[in-house]
């Protein structure tokens, strides 16, 4: 990711790759620790916090921030909220609203959900892997089970009752070990996991008050943003 010294919106590289059911998997690619010291928190969750050493923004005298305009504020939340769920593209966020906004529950709790119960983090959730980067890795090469089936879809949608796993021959994999063995990250109260037999399930549907943001985020204003904008 790039950020443009004229303007506060961010330049994100990305790969882009189609299954052979034509839906499209984007892969994030750029500097992460760039976007953590962005928005001032460890915001992957990685091993080494890239606070620690550079804990202002990116850009001269650490960037000194002016006060944002309605817009510049809906989308810095925009912008947060999609490194949260591992750099996802603003298509993506569009067709996540639109689907939550055709539904019959309240949109930003629709909305929410169906980032939540994405398959890259519900796996990043179990604690199968230590960054959601890593979990996206886990899916999409091909390590992660749902109901006993390889599923590599990242964007594949959970459902409460759902038993995800890690394949037996991939249970022995440091990033899978290390990520169980770390610790550091509790369980929210919607995922259950036995970690002696690599496996989890989503109990029930994610409440936007359980789930462990790690930085505030205002999910009814993205929602606003995403309305007015497309």
């Amino acid at each position: 990711m790039l950020k443009n010294q004229n303007c506060n919106r961010i330049c994100v590289f990305q790969v882009e790759c189609t299954y052979p059911l034509g839906e499209t998997m984007v892969r994030y690619t750029g500097p992460k620790n760039r976007i953590a010291r962005r928005f001032g928190v460890n915001i992957f969750g990685r091993a080494r916090n890239p606070l620690l050493h550079k804990p202002n923004p990116a850009g001269m005298h650490g960037a000194k921030r002016k006060k944002k305009s309605d817009y510049g504020t809906q989308l810095e939340e925009q912008q947060k909220l999609k490194a949260v769920y591992g750099m996802l593209t603003g298509k993506q966020l569009v067709r996540y609203f639109k689907e939550a906004e055709a539904s019959k529950m309240n949109t930003p709790q629709a909305f929410v959900e169906r980032l939540e119960c994405r398959l890259d983090n519900v796996v990043y959730r179990m604690k199968f892997a230590s960054t959601i980067f890593g979990a996206q890795q886990l899916v999409s090469h091909g390590h992660i089970l749902v109901n006993g089936k390889k599923v590599d879809r990242r964007s594949f949608f959970v459902r409460p009752g759902m038993v995800i796993s890690v394949k037996p021959k991939s249970q022995s994999m440091p990033l899978v070990k290390d990520s169980i063995l770390a610790g550091g990250r509790d369980l929210p109260g919607y995922i259950s996991v036995d970690t002696e037999k690599f496996s989890g399930q989503l109990a029930s549907s994610p409440h936007m008050d359980q789930i462990p943001f790690p930085l505030p985020l205002n999910i009814p204003l993205i929602c606003e943003f995403l309305a007015h904008t497309h």
